[in-house]
């Protein structure tokens, strides 16, 4: 299940994939994980998604009891990773931002409500924007401030329907409510 495909960093330049960043269709680049707070990312090439657990092994995804499950999945754009870093003047590859899914030729939709498919099944619904930590500074200092501007951090996501996603899947913007 380890990723061997190569990181992306600033270096690489903008990452290739199909389709332009203003289209409403982009391409899964990356999926991450971690079992526990602070623990280590593992970088996957496909993984199971669930409505209970969101990605299978990772400790945000399972809904709370009495939860909305308002945090399962956390997406965030290669070219927002990629201009952060650079505006900081590091390099730092993309899963030390802890989000699930790196996400290419796409801009994702800015408000709570929207609905993604992700692969052939997984659809999930963006429940509003990922505010990037302090633990960003303690990655690289001004990080944090450089990720908080236009929804840079990232998107917040609750699962609605579960299913396989890999490394290269299409990602559809389906529902902007």
């Amino acid at each position: 299940m380890n990723a061997p495909h190569p990181p992306l960093s600033v270096s690489d330049g903008a990452p290739s994939a199909a389709g332009d960043g203003g289209s409403a269709t982009g391409v899964l680049l990356g999926i991450a994980r971690h079992g526990r707070p602070r623990g280590p990312i593992e970088l996957l090439d496909r993984a199971s998604v669930s409505v209970e657990a969101g990605i299978a092994g990772d400790y945000r995804g399972a809904v709370k009891p009495g939860g909305r499950g308002r945090r399962q999945l956390t997406l965030m754009e290669a070219d927002d990773w990629l201009a952060a870093v650079k505006q900081v003047g590091v390099t730092i590859e993309w899963q030390e931002r802890r989000v699930n899914l790196l996400v290419g030729a796409l801009n994702l939709p800015q408000r709570a409500g929207a609905r993604l498919r992700i692969g052939e099944a997984v659809q999930v619904e963006i429940t509003g924007e990922c505010d990037p930590c302090r633990r960003m500074d303690e990655i690289a200092p001004g990080l944090r401030a450089a990720l908080t501007p236009d929804w840079r951090g990232g998107v917040l996501s609750r699962v609605l329907a579960g299913g396989e996603i890999r490394v290269g899947d299409r990602i559809i913007v389906e529902e902007l409510s």
